[in-house]
């Protein structure tokens, strides 16, 4: 039998499936800065931020003892769609307007042929720590959907395939949200007069 350390997370999920409160645990310290990290990026408030983190760890337990979780994808995609159902929870509880929830305007399926602008728009790196710093700070300013997915992307190293997972949405959708977060982050750049290799 392999020591907890060795084991993956999806491992380490069953085997506190199994009964095992010390797997947990480790889960638990594995995940939790990143999934903080990701959920306070989102609402932008700490305590927020903390009530959505325990909730989310109530809810991922609660699935595992009802043997709800299946190793068919990342444990780590799995508790980033539980947060990020839990943050919608929320939101829709604040009647928060800054909530834009997809339409027509950011489904990539409805402009045909894509490939140019996803090879000029997916692929983007942040190339050094003064851009990075900037673009922090104009991500602040995006819609909490287009905000989501670029920290999903970029700081979470996530496929669009989990984000999409992760926030309930198809893959075009997060693509048409990663598009339209980086023309508005383009076009603050330019307000700013800031010079951000975005592309």
């Amino acid at each position: 039998m392999k020591n907890l350390k060795e084991m993956s997370d999806e491992e380490l999920a069953l085997s506190y499936v199994e009964g095992n409160n010390r797997a947990f645990d480790l889960l638990l310290s594995r995940n939790q800065s990143k999934l903080f990290s990701y959920i306070l990026y989102v609402v932008r408030d700490r305590d927020t931020a903390e009530d959505i983190f325990q909730e989310t760890f109530v809810k991922v337990i609660t699935k595992l003892q009802e043997r709800r979780y299946t190793t068919s994808g990342k444990f780590s995609a799995w508790i980033m769609r539980i947060a990020h159902n839990a943050i919608m929870d929320w939101y829709r509880e604040q009647k928060a307007d800054r909530v834009i929830e997809a339409n027509e305007e950011n489904d990539l399926s409805n402009l045909g042929s894509n490939d140019d602008l996803l090879e000029a728009n997916i692929e983007m790196e942040f190339v050094n720590a003064q851009v990075l710093t900037e673009v922090k700070q104009l991500m602040n300013l995006l819609p909490a959907p287009q905000r989501e997915v670029v920290f999903m992307r970029y700081f979470q190293q996530l496929s669009f395939k989990e984000i999409a997972e992760a926030t309930d949405v198809s893959i075009n959708t997060a693509l048409g949200r990663m598009r339209y977060a980086l023309l508005n982050m383009r076009r603050m750049a330019r307000e700013h007069h800031l010079q951000l290799q975005l592309s």
